[in-house]
């Protein structure tokens, strides 16, 4: 039967006559029959809307597909019957432009309301929104043909001036009650007459008349306070202390005419290698308090320079006597930081007075004193010969100040740390600085320019309260709270090497002074329990500690020329040479 049906439907011909099942070679070809893209569409029921306008069957909103071409009407008719599925209040989410459904555009402004409502309620009458022409009002005609058809919002001038006579009346009358108002009642501040008698507005001024003569107390809490202030500004650029000096020494020039500061001839570097020391040589005693910092005389380490917490500076000789031969006495607190320049025939000063001096080593008088009112903590001149003018100061308001030494000008403020700077550190042939904070990042400047060129910041990072640059100058060796030295390239990228650490020494909490040897091969540092720790550079092994102080051991100096000695100084007040 199938194949019967096949034969049927194969003889079939189609709307043009022609056989489209019949094979080609049998048939001419035939034309492919015209097609629409179009989608079928079920236009009954568009024939009848349009045959029958009376005819607007709204949609159903549940369904999904409409197979006609609904008009605008019924696109937009009201749903009828049960409730609209998505809304509660049975209006299309398209109807609705409010939250409680569909609130029809007015035809009249806010402000024209406002007017039309006040003036309804002062005079009784008001435009009717409704009417078309705008001169239709509804209320009180008879007073609308009395005021002429005005509103509350323009009153005619004579009635403004007339209103203006009436308040004044009234006030007038005001006062005259309070004539007839008891005299008692007016006297008595606690009553309602005092209060509007004696009513004044806020703005009033003032109508008695200045006060001339202070009374004693006045007088007194006046001084009080201009002592205060002169104080306060005293602190604030720094205490004043009358700078003094004492030479201990024998003379200060010696039979050829020599200074006492002037290094002796034949002081030169004895061999290449240095080698770590192992018994004490020699202890200045002198300060009454601990030692903060001790700096060699450049080049030649024949005399060490100490920073007192007694707020002494004291300078003592090296080669010879091991005396103590100068003591400079300029501060009123502690001195914090101390720094020679170049030549060692000045250095510079920083104490916890908020001030920074600038010594002349020889004769110990003052150059000059520079404060910004906050604690310097490290100072240093710039490495330069020159631009040996040129002094920069970490300061505890978290800038780096630069002076010119010449002017006593602050030519430049390095703002960008987020706590007080620690360490100061020229590299890169002094055309950057590295800096180090209390908020645990290194930023490096380019000389002169405020702008940080590198931010080093990580969450691992402790402060680095000591930086120290190797020998060679490639490297920079920090000393972590963390208990470790870490080291950073000069280069451009200022990177942490991974690969060398130094630890085992406990320093947390002490800004330890970190340092190399000459040569580069030792690291050394304080630690918080008075030994002072020797590294192998290369090795990054500890090779020796020495107990050198009760207490911290803070600041530890390899001596430039003499290869295996070392000084180092402690909170218990004395200065060891090793």
């Amino acid at each position: 039967m199938d194949l019967l049906q096949s034969y049927q439907k194969d003889d079939e011909l189609d709307e043009h006559g022609q056989n489209p099942n019949a094979s080609p070679d049998s048939s001419p070809p035939s034309l492919l029959p015209s097609k629409s893209a179009a989608p079928k569409v079920d236009d009954t029921m568009l024939a009848l809307t349009v045959a029958n306008q009376t005819l607007s069957k709204p949609i159903d909103p549940v369904q999904h597909a409409v197979a006609f071409n609904p008009t605008y009407d019924q696109l937009w008719a009201p749903v009828l019957g049960p409730a609209h599925p998505y809304a509660k209040d049975g209006i299309a989410q398209g109807m609705r432009n409010h939250k409680l459904g569909f609130v029809e555009d007015a035809a009249i402004d806010s402000f024209v309301f406002d007017e039309q409502y006040n003036t309804f309620h002062k005079y009784g009458y008001a435009s009717d929104p409704s009417a078309s022409a705008g001169n239709n009002y509804i209320g009180d005609l008879d007073a609308l043909q009395k005021n002429d058809g005005i509103s509350v919002y323009n009153i005619p001038q004579h009635e403004q001036k007339k209103r203006k006579i009436e308040k004044k009346k009234e006030a007038a009358e005001e006062g005259n009650g309070d004539g007839e108002m008891d005299k008692e009642e007016i006297e008595n501040p606690a009553t309602d007459a005092w209060l509007m008698k004696n009513r004044k507005s806020p703005w009033a001024g003032k109508k008695e008349g200045l006060q001339t003569e202070l009374t004693e107390e006045q007088k007194k809490y006046a001084e009080e306070h201009a002592r205060k202030k002169e104080e306060k500004a005293g602190g604030e650029k720094g205490e004043v202390v009358a700078d003094k000096s004492t030479f201990h020494g024998k003379e200060e020039r010696d039979y050829q005419g020599r200074s006492w500061i002037a290094p002796p001839k034949d002081a030169k570097a004895s061999n290449d290698h240095c080698y770590i020391p192992k018994r004490l040589v020699h202890t200045w005693s002198g300060h009454t308090k601990g030692v903060s910092a001790i700096r060699f005389f450049p080049k030649y380490g024949h005399l060490i320079l100490s920073a007192g917490m007694d707020t002494k500076v004291k300078i003592w000789d090296v080669f010879n006597s091991g005396k103590c031969m100068r003591t400079y006495m300029g501060h009123s607190k502690a001195v914090r930081d101390i720094s020679f320049c170049n030549d060692g025939s000045k250095f510079l000063t920083a104490g916890y007075d908020k001030n920074i001096k600038y010594w002349d080593t020889e004769t110990g008088q003052v150059i000059s004193t520079f404060s910004t009112g906050k604690i310097p903590y490290v100072v240093k001149l710039n490495p330069d010969d020159d631009k040996q003018n040129i002094l920069l100061a970490g300061m505890s308001d978290k800038k780096i100040v630069q002076w010119d030494m010449n002017t006593g000008q602050i030519t430049q403020e390095y703002d960008q740390h987020l706590g007080a700077v620690n360490t100061i550190t020229f590299v890169d042939n002094n055309r950057r600085f590295v800096t180090s904070s209390d908020d645990k990042s290194l930023r490096v400047w380019e000389f002169g320019i405020p702008v940080v060129i590198k931010y080093i910041s990580e969450p691992h990072m402790h402060s680095m309260p000591s930086i120290s640059l190797h020998p060679n100058s490639n490297w920079l060796a920090a000393q972590s709270l963390d208990n470790q030295i870490l080291i950073y390239s000069t280069r451009e990228r200022f990177q942490l090497n991974k690969k060398k650490r130094f630890a085992g020494h406990i320093v947390a909490g002490y800004a330890c002074q970190v340092n190399f040897s000459p040569d580069g091969r030792f690291v050394m540092s304080g630690d918080g329990e008075g030994k002072c720790w020797f590294w192998d550079w290369k090795s990054c092994k500890v090779f020796r500690t020495l107990k050198c102080h009760e207490g911290v051991c803070i600041g530890c100096e390899w001596h430039p020329l003499e290869q295996s000695k070392v000084a180092t100084c402690g909170w218990d007040g004395l200065i060891k040479y090793w």
